[in-house]
């Protein structure tokens, strides 16, 4: 997912995204630890876009208050 997809989005947008990705990092860490996971470099992408979308969602809602 890129930074500007990211940005695009409304703040209930973003919490529904949020969602999706941390049930996917519960998914991926079940793989990991069952031995089925293939692609590795996964676990990272999903990581970081959870980085991605909470860091954006707390500047729109800052924006919002200010």
């Amino acid at each position: 997912m890129k930074a500007s997809q990211v940005n695009d989005m409304t703040v209930d947008q973003l919490n529904d995204e949020l969602v999706k990705l941390k049930k996917e990092q519960f998914n991926l860490r079940f793989q990991a630890a069952s031995g089925q996971l293939e692609n590795t470099a996964r676990v990272r992408q999903v990581r970081r876009d959870i980085a991605r979308v909470k860091t954006v969602a707390r500047q729109k809602s800052a924006a919002a208050k200010a």
